[in-house]
């Protein structure tokens, strides 16, 4: 166990978790909701501090970050259980645990070890949700930058405004769901009726810490797909988060308690990118359909292609330092200038 950073003690030996937007209250010998907070003797503990479920060195498309030193590969780690509980859930084998099951243990200064072995350009922390062993990855984000690595979050972004301005200036990327636009939807997904902190972060994220910003929402057939959630969500994205944001548009696949459900239709898909290019925003991508044309990076202001795609392969045709090549339009990517024509 390792002793948890934000919390505050009550009375009766009860405690208040501050990290995630549940602000759990437990009880001695207690639990929080992601079950990897526990509550000895009034004092709360991580319960998976350095505890690795998945570890692999993946291409940084994959997370996805489109606009993000593309082509680089990225140290991707991932521990057990999740602050959301989504039906859908397509990791529920290390996010659906009552507690961390035995498997390799990473410390933070052989994790950025690794990351240079491995030839990663960076640190990610992806497959659950990255705040549920947030001590974990703040002593490993700090290593990280110190060492010359990127650093991502790939969050559902429901920490709390504390756990992000603690972790903030340690992160670089911060890759975020939104997962509908309504309540109604949210609850449907992962359980939870108050979504729009995750909004208020994801802005937070980008104008008070200058991370670069990327959101997916992942369609799910009569859930998310209506035009007003996803007008919504591309309005919002364009007026708090730039038009320059880009947005992955992800298939839904049957898994875990939602395999009834079928597969989203490609249309489906091409229709939110029709609302999304439709409410300005100049990079909507579609996800988990390779081969689609959309996967590509295409300039807005001359036509030409910028980067091609397929799947996870990348080819970079027409980047010059985070602008078109061709005729200089700013693409709103992040490099260290190393990508190049």
């Amino acid at each position: 166990m390792h002793q948890a950073l934000l919390y505050e003690k009550l009375t009766d030996a009860r405690v208040r978790c501050n990290t995630c937007q549940w602000h759990c209250s437990m009880a001695p010998d207690r639990k929080g909701v992601c079950r990897m907070y526990h509550n000895k003797d009034g004092e709360l503990y991580n319960l998976n501090y350095a505890q690795v479920s998945s570890v692999a060195a993946d291409p940084v498309e994959k997370k996805p970050l489109f606009h993000f030193f593309p082509g680089s590969t990225v140290f991707s780690l991932g521990s057990w259980g999740c602050n959301f509980h989504c039906d859908g859930c397509q990791n529920w084998e290390i996010s659906c645990v009552n507690n961390p099951l035995q498997g390799r243990r990473i410390l933070p200064r052989e994790a950025v070890m690794l990351a240079k072995e491995y030839q990663c350009r960076g640190i990610a922390w992806t497959y659950n949700e990255p705040t549920v062993w947030f001590e974990y990855t703040l002593d490993s984000a700090k290593l990280a930058k110190e060492s010359g690595l990127y650093t991502v979050y790939v969050t559902n972004g429901y920490m709390t405004t504390e756990a992000l301005d603690t972790i903030g200036h340690y992160l670089d990327a911060y890759r975020v769901d939104i997962k509908g636009f309504t309540g109604k939807a949210y609850k449907a997904l992962a359980n939870i009726t108050k979504w729009e902190g995750i909004l208020d972060n994801a802005k937070r994220a980008k104008d008070k810490w200058n991370m670069h910003v990327e959101v997916v929402t992942n369609i799910v057939t009569e859930i998310n797909d209506d035009n007003f959630q996803l007008e919504g969500i591309a309005r919002w994205i364009k007026e708090e988060l730039g038009e320059l944001t880009p947005w992955h548009i992800t298939r839904f696949y049957p898994n875990h308690n939602m395999t009834d459900v079928q597969p989203t239709p490609v249309e489906s898909l091409e229709h939110a990118i029709y609302i999304g290019k439709k409410a300005g925003l100049k990079f909507v991508y579609g996800g988990n359909i390779p081969g689609h044309d959309s996967e590509n990076t295409v300039c807005y202001s001359c036509g030409k292609m910028i980067i091609q795609r397929h799947g996870y392969q990348t080819k970079i045709l027409g980047l010059k330092d985070v602008n078109c090549a061709f005729c200089g339009a700013k693409l709103n990517f992040r490099t260290d200038g190393e990508v190049k024509l």
